[in-house]
């Protein structure tokens, strides 16, 4: 009997071990799946061995991406500033309340992956995000987008938006871009323009009976006041020359494509033309022209615009060229820097300090000075627009024009123009 009550006991204890190590191992398991669902630390399996250890700091770290990333991604969510999240085809990954805003995106992306080009049909943010992942390197771009209504039954044209663009590369191919909205300062930009052209107007008249009279004048006052009415009418001629071509930047920036009558020209003989003109300037400080390049080279353009081109670069050189100098002028036929041909390189360069470093990308704007005291030199008639001028009409021709300083010293203004030009409604023929 004491057998049978003995081995009972021995029974219950087993099993009351068996099912304890039973229970204990269910919840370790438990706490196991806890942490692999990081739902717990690693820490709460109380593990001691050196690989447990390094499981334990990889956990530590990733949970310290993790709240990184989160906080990155609040920021973003909370930023003013618009951005995207491209993947490497271009399908859509994430974006804040600042790009659905802007670009009239959707709540939320859905189920299926969407192609940004498919919610937002901008062809320029396309480029800029296929300049980034090409190049491995952050990008800008600025662009108008002109959009409309999504339903094609009822299309129904958008405000115009000005957006500039900032993208950066991210690994295998994704894309993250900044966008900022324009609107205010294109906004704030055409109005000064609108002033300034009104002033300009309303100044021509006066400044025009002034000169009359002044011309007048010169030759009837007593020779010991001659030489202070001459330099009046040159002041005057001067404030001339800069209302007219604070008219004639007005009338380009105005329209997207000015207005260009095309025929066929020789492109050496406007240069010529131009540096004739300039004779009695260049000869003043002893400076002649060496230029390099064929005897003719014939394109198609507008002959008085880029009569213009030439006189503007031609005496930029001029006014900021020591004496005694030579003022070189290339001009070549060959390739655009993609590659493509039928291009017309024409490079402009002076002898002079060149141009601040740090101010390469002003040159072209309005009013802009390379000397640092931004006053004329002696005997100049510039009134700071020549080169916006310049900008203006390369630009209405498709071509494009760059400021640097020549490795061998002096300003090196480089021009590229399209050797035939496409008619189109703002485009006459000669």
């Amino acid at each position: 009997m004491n057998g049978i009550l003995g081995f009972g006991l021995g029974l219950a204890l087993g099993g009351g071990l068996v099912a304890g190590q039973f229970w204990h191992y269910r919840r370790r398991l438990r706490l196991l799946g806890r942490v692999l669902r990081r739902e717990a630390s690693p820490r709460a399996l109380g593990l001691r061995s050196p690989l447990f250890a390094v499981l334990v700091d990889f956990h530590d770290h990733q949970e310290t991406l993790h709240r990184q990333i989160s906080h990155l991604r609040s920021l973003l969510t909370a930023a003013p500033l618009a951005y995207v999240q491209v993947d490497g085809d271009n399908h859509l990954q994430w974006y804040n309340r600042a790009a659905q805003e802007l670009l009239g995106l959707p709540v939320g992306l859905g189920d299926r992956p969407r192609l940004l080009l498919e919610l937002f049909r901008s062809y320029d943010l396309d480029q800029l995000i296929e300049t980034t992942r090409a190049s491995q390197n952050p990008s800008q771009r600025s662009w108008s987008f002109h959009g409309v209504g999504t339903d094609p039954s009822h299309p129904i044209a958008q405000p115009i938006l000005y957006l500039e663009g900032y993208g950066f590369p991210l690994g295998r191919g994704e894309v993250g871009v900044f966008l900022s909205d324009r609107r205010e300062v294109v906004q704030l930009t055409q109005q000064r323009d609108r002033w300034v052209s009104d002033v300009a107007h309303e100044l021509k008249t006066p400044l025009t009976s002034i000169r009359l009279v002044a011309e007048t004048l010169v030759q009837r006052v007593d020779p010991q006041w001659r030489s202070w009415m001459e330099r009046l009418l040159g002041e005057v001629i001067h404030l001339g020359d800069l209302v007219q071509d604070l008219l004639d930047l007005s009338h380009l920036e105005r329209r997207s494509t000015p207005t260009l009558v095309l025929s066929s020209l020789n492109l050496v003989e406007v240069i010529t033309m131009a540096w004739e003109t300039l004779e009695p300037l260049s000869s003043r400080q002893g400076l002649g022209l060496d230029y390099q390049g064929p005897s003719a080279l014939w394109m198609r353009g507008d002959r008085s615009r880029l009569y213009r081109v030439l006189l503007n670069l031609l005496d930029n050189a001029i006014q900021y060229s020591p004496p005694q100098e030579q003022i070189t002028v290339i001009l070549r036929e060959g390739e655009e820097r993609d590659g493509e041909a039928g291009w017309v390189a024409l490079e402009v360069r002076d002898r002079g300090a060149g141009f601040p470093e740090g101010a390469l990308g002003q040159v072209f704007d309005r009013f802009y000075r390379a000397d640092p005291s931004r006053t004329r030199p002696a005997g100049s008639s510039s009134c700071g627009l020549g080169l916006a001028i310049v900008r203006q009409i390369v630009t209405a021709h498709g071509g494009r024009v760059e400021a640097r300083n020549h490795p061998e010293g002096g300003a090196w203004l480089q021009v590229a123009l399209p050797l035939a030009m496409d008619p189109s409604p703002k485009i006459r023929e000669g």
